[in-house]
This record gives C-alpha cells, sequence and structure tokens, in this order.
C-alpha cells in the first residue's frame, strides 16, 4: 500500500463538480418556468390592453357603430409571437454518480 500525501485526489474535485452541475440543472429549470410564466403574463396583459381600449372605445362613442376589434386580434396575435420566442433547451441526462449515490 503506498502512502499518496502529496498526490492531488480528483474525487472531491469531481464530487464538487457534480455539485455544480446539479445546481445549475436546477437554476436552468426554474428560469424555464419562470419564462413560461411571464410569457403567459405578457399574452394576458395584451389580452387586457385590447379589452380596455375595446371598452374605452365603445365608453367614448355610445352611437357610433362598434369599431373592429382587428387591433385588438393584432395586439394578442403580437404577444403570441413574443410568448412562441421563449426557447426551451432540451433536458441533459444525469450521470450515474450525480444523484448522490
Amino acid at each position: 500500500m503506498r502512502l499518496d500525501l502529496f498526490h492531488p485526489r480528483p474525487e472531491p474535485h469531481i464530487r464538487k463538480a457534480q455539485e455544480y452541475l446539479e445546481e445549475a440543472c436546477l437554476a436552468r429549470i426554474e428560469h424555464e418556468v419562470a419564462a413560461e410564466h411571464h410569457a403567459a403574463l405578457a399574452v394576458m396583459y395584451a389580452q387586457r390592453i385590447a379589452r380596455l381600449r375595446q371598452q374605452i372605445a365603445e365608453s367614448l362613442m355610445p352611437y357610433a357603430s362598434p369599431a373592429p376589434s382587428g387591433e385588438a386580434a393584432q395586439a394578442v396575435d403580437a404577444a403570441q409571437r413574443s410568448a412562441e420566442g421563449v426557447i426551451s433547451l432540451p433536458r441533459v441526462q444525469r450521470l450515474s454518480g450525480a444523484d448522490g449515490a
């Protein structure tokens, strides 16, 4: 049996790197969830803006014919297009030893 006091051991470094990898994977998942949430909020607010603009236009001109909802549809379409711009990264397979075993 050899005494390896002065030689570096790679096991602690690998274990720490696996912990960092797991933290990074969890952070990525959290940010993907947050991005989906913000995209949904953007669509919701675009719909709300269109609805409020329509209500204001209707209240300012009560006897005029109702304005076409083309502007409202365009606002919702623009918000949906920006929500579709969210990129979801493929999941990375965990290393066999990354689960702490």
